[in-house]
Protein backbone atom coordinates (compact mmCIF):
# COMPACT_ATOMS: atom_id res chain seq x y z
CA UNK A 1 0.00 0.00 0.00
CA UNK A 2 1.76 3.25 -1.00
CA UNK A 3 -0.19 5.03 1.70
CA UNK A 4 0.80 2.77 4.30
CA UNK A 5 1.96 3.86 7.79
CA UNK A 6 5.68 3.45 9.42
CA UNK A 7 3.28 1.90 12.46
CA UNK A 8 -0.43 1.87 14.46
CA UNK A 9 -0.71 2.62 17.56
CA UNK A 10 -3.20 0.65 19.35
CA UNK A 11 -4.68 2.04 22.65
CA UNK A 12 -7.33 0.31 25.50
CA UNK A 13 -7.79 -2.22 22.70
CA UNK A 14 -6.38 -5.05 20.07
CA UNK A 15 -5.32 -7.66 22.54
CA UNK A 16 -9.08 -9.46 21.53
CA UNK A 17 -8.58 -9.23 17.97
CA UNK A 18 -4.94 -10.64 17.23
CA UNK A 19 -5.76 -13.23 14.96
CA UNK A 20 -7.92 -10.63 13.06
CA UNK A 21 -5.29 -8.29 13.01
CA UNK A 22 -2.81 -11.12 11.43
CA UNK A 23 -5.53 -12.21 9.25
CA UNK A 24 -6.24 -8.50 7.92
CA UNK A 25 -3.09 -6.59 8.09
CA UNK A 26 0.03 -9.15 9.05
CA UNK A 27 2.49 -7.16 7.11
CA UNK A 28 1.60 -3.60 9.31
CA UNK A 29 3.99 -2.71 12.24
CA UNK A 30 1.78 -1.95 15.12
CA UNK A 31 2.09 -1.31 19.11
CA UNK A 32 -0.48 -2.43 21.06
CA UNK A 33 -1.14 -0.66 24.52
CA UNK A 34 -3.90 -2.70 25.95
CA UNK A 35 -5.09 -4.37 29.31
CA UNK A 36 -8.05 -6.61 28.52
CA UNK A 37 -7.83 -10.46 28.26
CA UNK A 38 -5.37 -11.62 25.90
CA UNK A 39 -7.39 -13.50 23.14
CA UNK A 40 -5.60 -15.98 20.71
CA UNK A 41 -1.83 -16.51 20.10
CA UNK A 42 -0.09 -15.02 16.98
CA UNK A 43 3.33 -15.15 16.37
CA UNK A 44 3.94 -12.19 13.95
CA UNK A 45 7.48 -9.93 14.80
CA UNK A 46 5.22 -6.93 13.44
CA UNK A 47 3.03 -6.82 16.78
CA UNK A 48 4.42 -5.43 19.65
CA UNK A 49 2.24 -6.30 22.44
CA UNK A 50 2.27 -4.56 26.05
CA UNK A 51 -0.25 -5.95 28.26
CA UNK A 52 -0.44 -6.46 31.90
CA UNK A 53 -2.11 -10.06 31.20
CA UNK A 54 1.34 -11.33 29.72
CA UNK A 55 2.82 -10.55 33.18
CA UNK A 56 0.31 -12.10 35.89
CA UNK A 57 -1.10 -8.53 36.23
CA UNK A 58 -4.36 -7.85 36.47
CA UNK A 59 -5.78 -5.39 34.35
CA UNK A 60 -9.03 -5.28 35.16
CA UNK A 61 -8.28 -4.24 38.87
CA UNK A 62 -4.48 -2.87 38.54
CA UNK A 63 -4.06 -0.93 35.72
CA UNK A 64 -6.29 0.77 33.01
CA UNK A 65 -5.54 1.41 29.06
CA UNK A 66 -4.35 5.05 30.34
CA UNK A 67 -2.04 3.40 32.94
CA UNK A 68 -0.50 1.16 30.16
CA UNK A 69 0.51 4.17 27.78
CA UNK A 70 1.24 6.25 30.50
CA UNK A 71 4.05 3.65 31.44
CA UNK A 72 5.35 3.40 27.58
CA UNK A 73 5.26 7.35 27.54
CA UNK A 74 7.45 7.43 30.86
CA UNK A 75 9.39 4.16 29.44
CA UNK A 76 10.24 6.88 26.39
CA UNK A 77 11.03 10.06 28.18
CA UNK A 78 10.74 10.37 31.87
CA UNK A 79 9.39 13.97 31.99
CA UNK A 80 6.18 12.57 30.43
CA UNK A 81 5.47 12.02 34.39
CA UNK A 82 3.49 14.89 33.88
CA UNK A 83 1.25 12.81 32.07
CA UNK A 84 0.54 10.54 35.68
CA UNK A 85 -2.72 12.69 36.53
CA UNK A 86 -4.39 11.29 32.83
CA UNK A 87 -2.75 7.78 33.68
CA UNK A 88 -5.04 8.01 36.94
CA UNK A 89 -8.44 9.62 35.81
CA UNK A 90 -8.22 6.69 33.33
CA UNK A 91 -8.13 4.36 35.72
CA UNK A 92 -10.66 5.94 38.22
CA UNK A 93 -12.82 6.10 34.96
CA UNK A 94 -12.38 2.53 34.74
CA UNK A 95 -13.65 2.29 38.33
CA UNK A 96 -10.34 0.50 39.54
CA UNK A 97 -11.11 2.33 43.04
CA UNK A 98 -13.25 -0.60 44.04
CA UNK A 99 -10.44 -1.82 47.23
CA UNK A 100 -10.61 -0.61 50.97
CA UNK A 101 -11.39 3.18 51.00
CA UNK A 102 -11.78 3.36 47.34
CA UNK A 103 -7.18 2.82 46.99
CA UNK A 104 -5.67 3.02 43.72
CA UNK A 105 -3.71 -0.28 43.65
CA UNK A 106 -1.27 -2.53 41.89
CA UNK A 107 0.51 -0.38 39.12
CA UNK A 108 -1.75 2.37 39.62
CA UNK A 109 -0.63 3.19 43.11
CA UNK A 110 2.97 3.33 41.37
CA UNK A 111 1.04 6.01 38.95
CA UNK A 112 -0.08 7.91 42.27
CA UNK A 113 3.67 7.98 43.80
CA UNK A 114 5.05 9.68 40.31
CA UNK A 115 1.78 12.06 40.58
CA UNK A 116 2.03 12.81 44.63
CA UNK A 117 6.16 12.92 44.15
CA UNK A 118 5.99 15.47 41.12
CA UNK A 119 3.56 17.40 43.62
CA UNK A 120 1.30 16.90 40.84
CA UNK A 121 -1.89 14.98 42.75
CA UNK A 122 -3.01 15.24 46.49
CA UNK A 123 -4.54 12.55 48.24
CA UNK A 124 -7.11 13.00 50.40
CA UNK A 125 -10.18 10.85 52.69
CA UNK A 126 -13.27 12.61 51.51
CA UNK A 127 -17.21 11.88 50.57
CA UNK A 128 -16.71 10.51 47.19
CA UNK A 129 -19.32 12.21 45.61
CA UNK A 130 -19.67 13.39 42.10
CA UNK A 131 -19.60 17.03 42.28
CA UNK A 132 -16.89 17.99 45.43
CA UNK A 133 -15.81 20.91 43.63
CA UNK A 134 -18.27 22.20 41.50
CA UNK A 135 -22.01 20.99 42.46
CA UNK A 136 -23.75 23.01 45.17
CA UNK A 137 -24.21 19.97 47.81
CA UNK A 138 -28.12 19.02 47.09
CA UNK A 139 -26.97 18.64 43.48
CA UNK A 140 -24.06 16.53 44.52
CA UNK A 141 -26.34 14.11 46.36
CA UNK A 142 -28.96 13.74 43.79
CA UNK A 143 -26.58 13.11 40.92
CA UNK A 144 -24.74 10.10 43.24
CA UNK A 145 -24.77 6.73 41.39
CA UNK A 146 -22.13 5.33 43.45
CA UNK A 147 -23.60 4.38 45.83
CA UNK A 148 -26.78 4.51 44.18
CA UNK A 149 -28.84 5.81 47.13
CA UNK A 150 -32.85 5.30 46.89
CA UNK A 151 -34.78 8.35 47.93
CA UNK A 152 -32.13 10.83 47.17
CA UNK A 153 -30.64 9.74 43.69
CA UNK A 154 -32.05 11.52 40.53
CA UNK A 155 -34.46 12.84 43.97
CA UNK A 156 -33.02 16.73 43.91
CA UNK A 157 -35.66 18.16 46.11
CA UNK A 158 -35.41 15.32 48.26
CA UNK A 159 -31.78 15.49 48.42
CA UNK A 160 -32.38 19.51 49.26
CA UNK A 161 -34.86 18.74 51.97
CA UNK A 162 -32.56 15.84 53.36
CA UNK A 163 -29.59 18.17 54.32
CA UNK A 164 -31.83 20.97 55.31
CA UNK A 165 -33.37 17.86 58.04
CA UNK A 166 -29.50 17.82 59.18
CA UNK A 167 -29.23 21.56 60.13
CA UNK A 168 -26.56 21.70 57.01
CA UNK A 169 -25.88 25.12 55.88
CA UNK A 170 -26.53 25.38 51.84
CA UNK A 171 -25.10 28.58 51.11
CA UNK A 172 -22.66 31.08 52.31
CA UNK A 173 -24.21 34.38 51.16
CA UNK A 174 -25.81 34.07 47.89
CA UNK A 175 -23.38 31.42 46.45
CA UNK A 176 -24.32 27.58 47.22
CA UNK A 177 -21.95 25.72 48.92
CA UNK A 178 -20.04 22.45 47.44
CA UNK A 179 -18.90 19.45 49.49
CA UNK A 180 -15.29 21.12 49.75
CA UNK A 181 -16.74 23.72 51.63
CA UNK A 182 -18.52 21.49 54.50
CA UNK A 183 -16.42 21.29 57.69
CA UNK A 184 -15.07 18.39 59.12
CA UNK A 185 -18.36 18.31 61.72
CA UNK A 186 -20.41 18.91 59.09
CA UNK A 187 -19.09 15.73 56.50
CA UNK A 188 -19.06 13.78 59.46
CA UNK A 189 -23.08 14.28 60.10
CA UNK A 190 -23.48 13.94 56.78
CA UNK A 191 -21.44 10.42 56.23
CA UNK A 192 -23.62 9.55 59.17
CA UNK A 193 -26.89 10.03 58.27
CA UNK A 194 -26.22 8.59 54.55
CA UNK A 195 -25.27 5.33 56.08
CA UNK A 196 -27.87 5.00 58.37
CA UNK A 197 -30.68 5.90 55.14
CA UNK A 198 -28.81 3.48 53.44
CA UNK A 199 -28.59 0.30 56.26
CA UNK A 200 -32.61 1.32 56.65
CA UNK A 201 -32.79 -0.24 52.56
CA UNK A 202 -30.76 -2.90 53.22
CA UNK A 203 -27.90 -1.59 51.26
CA UNK A 204 -25.74 -2.51 53.97
CA UNK A 205 -22.48 -3.09 51.56
CA UNK A 206 -23.11 0.62 49.71
CA UNK A 207 -21.90 2.20 52.77
CA UNK A 208 -18.23 1.51 51.96
CA UNK A 209 -18.24 3.95 49.52
CA UNK A 210 -19.45 6.89 51.09
CA UNK A 211 -15.95 7.89 51.85
CA UNK A 212 -12.37 7.06 50.39
CA UNK A 213 -9.62 8.14 48.73
CA UNK A 214 -9.99 11.55 46.44
CA UNK A 215 -7.52 12.50 44.09
CA UNK A 216 -7.05 16.07 43.95
CA UNK A 217 -5.34 17.62 40.48
CA UNK A 218 -3.22 20.22 42.26
CA UNK A 219 -2.71 22.45 38.75
CA UNK A 220 -6.34 22.62 37.75
CA UNK A 221 -8.11 25.24 39.42
CA UNK A 222 -10.25 25.02 42.77
CA UNK A 223 -13.87 24.70 42.44
CA UNK A 224 -13.56 23.64 38.81
CA UNK A 225 -15.02 20.10 37.60
CA UNK A 226 -11.25 18.50 36.35
CA UNK A 227 -9.95 19.29 40.33
CA UNK A 228 -11.34 16.30 41.43
CA UNK A 229 -9.68 13.33 39.24
CA UNK A 230 -13.14 11.79 39.52
CA UNK A 231 -15.04 14.33 38.15
CA UNK A 232 -12.81 14.64 35.44
CA UNK A 233 -12.91 11.24 34.16
CA UNK A 234 -16.83 11.63 34.35
CA UNK A 235 -16.26 14.07 31.90
CA UNK A 236 -14.52 12.50 29.61
CA UNK A 237 -16.60 9.87 29.65
CA UNK A 238 -19.46 11.85 29.13
CA UNK A 239 -18.25 13.24 25.87
CA UNK A 240 -17.28 9.59 24.65
CA UNK A 241 -20.65 8.32 25.31
CA UNK A 242 -22.39 11.18 23.64
CA UNK A 243 -20.15 11.05 20.60
CA UNK A 244 -18.44 13.69 21.01
CA UNK A 245 -14.62 12.33 22.00
CA UNK A 246 -13.10 15.31 19.98
CA UNK A 247 -14.09 17.10 23.34
CA UNK A 248 -12.80 14.86 25.94
CA UNK A 249 -9.17 14.67 23.82
CA UNK A 250 -8.52 18.28 23.86
CA UNK A 251 -9.58 18.50 27.32
CA UNK A 252 -6.97 15.88 28.06
CA UNK A 253 -4.09 18.50 25.46
CA UNK A 254 -5.10 21.29 27.73
CA UNK A 255 -7.85 23.26 26.67
CA UNK A 256 -9.40 24.79 29.06
CA UNK A 257 -11.96 27.07 27.11
CA UNK A 258 -14.41 26.63 24.74
CA UNK A 259 -13.84 22.49 24.50
CA UNK A 260 -14.10 22.69 28.13
CA UNK A 261 -17.82 24.67 28.89
CA UNK A 262 -19.17 22.47 25.72
CA UNK A 263 -18.17 19.64 27.65
CA UNK A 264 -19.54 20.84 30.72
CA UNK A 265 -23.11 20.91 28.52
CA UNK A 266 -22.20 17.65 27.36
CA UNK A 267 -22.18 16.16 30.58
CA UNK A 268 -25.18 17.60 32.26
CA UNK A 269 -27.04 15.87 29.17
CA UNK A 270 -25.23 12.38 30.58
CA UNK A 271 -26.22 12.93 34.47
CA UNK A 272 -29.87 13.37 33.18
CA UNK A 273 -29.75 10.50 30.70
CA UNK A 274 -28.30 8.51 33.63
CA UNK A 275 -30.76 9.43 36.30
CA UNK A 276 -33.70 8.80 33.33
CA UNK A 277 -32.34 5.54 32.99
CA UNK A 278 -32.22 4.00 36.13
CA UNK A 279 -35.62 5.48 37.38
CA UNK A 280 -37.13 3.80 34.26
CA UNK A 281 -35.66 0.24 35.33
CA UNK A 282 -36.63 1.06 38.62
CA UNK A 283 -39.71 1.74 37.59
CA UNK A 284 -40.98 -1.62 36.69
CA UNK A 285 -39.76 -5.24 38.72
CA UNK A 286 -39.77 -7.06 35.30
CA UNK A 287 -37.35 -4.81 33.24
CA UNK A 288 -34.47 -6.22 35.63
CA UNK A 289 -34.84 -10.32 35.69
CA UNK A 290 -33.35 -12.87 38.15
CA UNK A 291 -32.14 -16.11 36.46
CA UNK A 292 -30.75 -19.27 38.56
CA UNK A 293 -27.13 -17.44 38.14
CA UNK A 294 -27.63 -14.18 36.77
CA UNK A 295 -29.63 -10.71 36.26
CA UNK A 296 -30.91 -9.49 32.88
CA UNK A 297 -31.52 -5.73 32.41
CA UNK A 298 -34.04 -5.05 29.51
CA UNK A 299 -32.98 -1.71 28.04
CA UNK A 300 -34.07 -2.28 24.54
CA UNK A 301 -35.45 0.52 22.59
CA UNK A 302 -35.28 2.60 25.80
CA UNK A 303 -31.74 3.66 27.54
CA UNK A 304 -29.11 4.73 24.75
CA UNK A 305 -26.68 1.47 23.37
CA UNK A 306 -23.48 3.92 24.68
CA UNK A 307 -24.75 4.43 27.97
CA UNK A 308 -25.64 0.43 29.05
CA UNK A 309 -22.35 -0.07 30.16
CA UNK A 310 -22.66 3.22 33.02
CA UNK A 311 -25.83 1.67 33.66
CA UNK A 312 -24.90 -2.03 34.38
CA UNK A 313 -22.01 -0.44 36.49
CA UNK A 314 -24.31 1.22 38.75
CA UNK A 315 -26.83 -1.62 38.94
CA UNK A 316 -24.49 -4.39 39.78
CA UNK A 317 -23.65 -2.90 43.31
CA UNK A 318 -27.44 -2.79 44.44
CA UNK A 319 -28.06 -6.28 43.78
CA UNK A 320 -29.76 -8.54 46.10
CA UNK A 321 -27.61 -10.76 45.54
CA UNK A 322 -23.72 -10.20 44.71
CA UNK A 323 -22.72 -13.28 43.87
CA UNK A 324 -24.38 -13.14 40.54
CA UNK A 325 -23.44 -11.40 37.38
CA UNK A 326 -25.34 -8.52 35.39
CA UNK A 327 -25.92 -7.94 32.19
CA UNK A 328 -27.59 -5.67 30.29
CA UNK A 329 -28.39 -4.62 27.15
CA UNK A 330 -29.75 -1.88 24.31
CA UNK A 331 -30.89 -2.82 20.65
CA UNK A 332 -28.61 -1.03 18.10
CA UNK A 333 -31.69 -0.81 15.77
CA UNK A 334 -29.97 0.11 12.89
CA UNK A 335 -27.64 -3.04 13.03
CA UNK A 336 -30.41 -4.90 13.94
CA UNK A 337 -28.27 -6.08 16.94
CA UNK A 338 -28.16 -5.99 21.10
CA UNK A 339 -25.52 -4.46 22.58
CA UNK A 340 -24.34 -6.35 25.86
CA UNK A 341 -22.67 -4.79 29.11
CA UNK A 342 -21.74 -7.41 31.89
CA UNK A 343 -20.38 -6.34 35.44
CA UNK A 344 -19.78 -8.45 38.41
CA UNK A 345 -18.46 -8.85 41.82
CA UNK A 346 -15.17 -10.19 43.77
CA UNK A 347 -17.31 -12.08 45.51
CA UNK A 348 -18.49 -14.14 42.29
CA UNK A 349 -15.09 -13.50 40.71
CA UNK A 350 -13.47 -15.08 43.64
CA UNK A 351 -15.90 -18.44 42.70
CA UNK A 352 -14.86 -18.30 39.37
CA UNK A 353 -16.43 -16.44 37.33
CA UNK A 354 -14.85 -14.42 34.54
CA UNK A 355 -16.82 -12.69 32.21
CA UNK A 356 -14.48 -11.98 29.55
CA UNK A 357 -14.25 -15.42 28.53
CA UNK A 358 -18.51 -15.89 29.13
CA UNK A 359 -18.86 -13.09 26.73
CA UNK A 360 -16.85 -14.08 24.23
CA UNK A 361 -18.15 -17.60 24.15
CA UNK A 362 -21.78 -17.22 24.49
CA UNK A 363 -21.50 -14.34 21.50
CA UNK A 364 -19.54 -16.09 18.60
CA UNK A 365 -22.02 -19.07 19.48
CA UNK A 366 -24.29 -16.77 17.90
CA UNK A 367 -22.93 -14.73 15.13
CA UNK A 368 -21.29 -11.84 17.55
CA UNK A 369 -18.48 -10.63 18.92
CA UNK A 370 -17.60 -10.19 23.20
CA UNK A 371 -14.81 -10.23 25.59
CA UNK A 372 -13.36 -7.99 27.89
CA UNK A 373 -12.17 -8.33 31.74
CA UNK A 374 -13.21 -10.83 34.30
CA UNK A 375 -15.18 -8.18 36.54
CA UNK A 376 -16.55 -6.46 33.52
CA UNK A 377 -17.05 -7.38 29.91
CA UNK A 378 -19.44 -6.61 26.99
CA UNK A 379 -20.57 -8.09 23.55
CA UNK A 380 -22.66 -7.83 20.81
CA UNK A 381 -25.22 -10.53 19.04
CA UNK A 382 -28.26 -10.36 16.24
CA UNK A 383 -31.09 -9.23 17.73
CA UNK A 384 -32.84 -12.55 17.02
CA UNK A 385 -30.42 -14.47 18.73
CA UNK A 386 -30.99 -12.50 21.76
CA UNK A 387 -32.73 -14.84 24.11
CA UNK A 388 -30.16 -17.66 23.07
CA UNK A 389 -27.54 -15.52 24.06
CA UNK A 390 -28.83 -14.45 27.51
CA UNK A 391 -29.49 -18.61 27.93
CA UNK A 392 -26.18 -19.41 26.90
CA UNK A 393 -24.46 -16.51 29.79
CA UNK A 394 -26.19 -18.04 32.71
CA UNK A 395 -25.31 -21.66 31.43
CA UNK A 396 -21.56 -20.56 30.65
CA UNK A 397 -21.78 -19.00 34.38
CA UNK A 398 -23.25 -22.16 35.63
CA UNK A 399 -20.49 -24.25 34.55
CA UNK A 400 -17.76 -21.57 35.70
CA UNK A 401 -19.30 -22.04 39.23
CA UNK A 402 -18.59 -25.60 38.85
CA UNK A 403 -15.28 -25.08 38.08
CA UNK A 404 -15.73 -26.41 34.52
CA UNK A 405 -13.39 -25.01 31.46
CA UNK A 406 -15.90 -23.28 29.12
CA UNK A 407 -13.11 -22.34 26.46
CA UNK A 408 -10.31 -19.80 27.74
CA UNK A 409 -7.46 -18.00 25.25
CA UNK A 410 -6.20 -15.28 28.00
CA UNK A 411 -2.76 -15.96 28.17
CA UNK A 412 -2.61 -14.44 31.90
Amino acid sequence: MADKPQLIIFTDFGSGYLELLNEKIPDFKMLILDHHQVNGEVENENFVQVNPHLYGIDGATEVSGSGVAYFVAKAVNKENVDLSPIALVGALGDMQDKNEQRQLHGLNALIVEDSVAAKLVTVEKDLTFFGRETRPIHKALSSASTPFIPGLSGEEDKSLAFLSSLGIKLKDGDKWRALRDLSIEEKKKLASALADHLIARGLHAEVGSLIGNVYVLNEEEPWTPLRDAREFAVVLNSTGRLDRPSLGIAICMGDRGAALEEANRVLDDYRKSISTYLGWVMEKPERIKELEHIYVVYGETFINEKIIGTISSILVSGLANPEKPLIAFANIEEENAAKFSARTTAMAIGKGVNLGDVMRVASEKYGGKGGGHNVAAGAQVPIDQLENFVNSVNELVEKQLKGEDIGSNDNA
